[in-house]
């Protein structure tokens, strides 16, 4: 391999790094509110301080030093370009971990099993993190038709975001005591929606990375 190609294999090794910690970041923001565990959220937020804004910094510093030293063209080119988006992205999922965990750290209670049922909210925790890590998979095996995959099940992640608010309304009319909880869930909601927007904005970026195709397949961009 020449010296250009294990810069690259090594950057593709950071960006899966970086998705990772951030799949991880996600999961236990979610555990966190599941099990009102401040602590674990603390955490969350520690990582998303330093570990998660040390790898976007890192990656970017590495493509520019990539531009600068070799000029790529082509796929090459593509690749470091559909890089730097995609480490924005998984910055920016990064931090609704962090501002999820927050809401745990902020909450004066658990919240109650019924609020967190009836608003759907855990399965759209869990739609969002399939999401992600099958974009990591897509990127990783340069997967394609993966890739596409991911704009209609973001599409899922729209639907319980839609119903969010009527959902919430209800609960509230019936549980007025509760009001706090339910609108602290349905901010969790609208967080979690914008991981599905981060998750096909990186979609296209495989696309345009392998195929030299630029898609614009959802007009709200985050």
């Amino acid at each position: 391999m020449t010296q250009f190609e294990i810069e690259i294999e090594e950057l593709k090794k950071e960006i899966i790094n970086m998705w990772v910690l951030v799949e991880s970041q996600m999961e236990k923001a979610k555990q966190a509110m599941i099990h009102f565990d401040k602590d674990l959220a603390r955490e969350v937020i520690m990582k998303e301080k330093k570990r998660v804004n040390a790898y976007e910094l890192k990656i970017d510093r590495d493509c520019e030093n990539i531009f600068a030293l070799y000029q790529p063209v082509a796929v090459d080119l593509r690749f470091l370009l559909a890089v730097l988006k995609i480490n924005n992205n998984l910055e920016r999922v990064g931090d609704i971990a962090d501002g999820i965990a927050r809401y745990i750290v902020d909450l004066p209670e658990a919240f109650h099993q019924k609020i967190l049922e009836e608003s759907r909210v855990l399965k759209m925790f869990e739609d969002s993190m399939t999401v992600l890590s099958e974009t990591r998979i897509a990127f990783e095996n340069e997967d394609t038709n993966l890739a596409r995959s991911i704009f209609q099940k973001d599409e899922m992640l729209d639907q319980i975001n839609l119903k969010a608010n009527e959902i919430t309304a209800a609960y509230i009319k019936g549980n007025p005591d509760d009001i706090m909880q339910a609108l602290m869930v349905l901010s969790i909601i609208r967080k979690l929606e914008r991981v599905g927007d981060q998750s096909t904005n990186i979609a296209e970026e495989i696309i345009f990375y392998l195929e030299a195709k630029v898609l614009k397949h959802h007009s709200k961009k985050s």
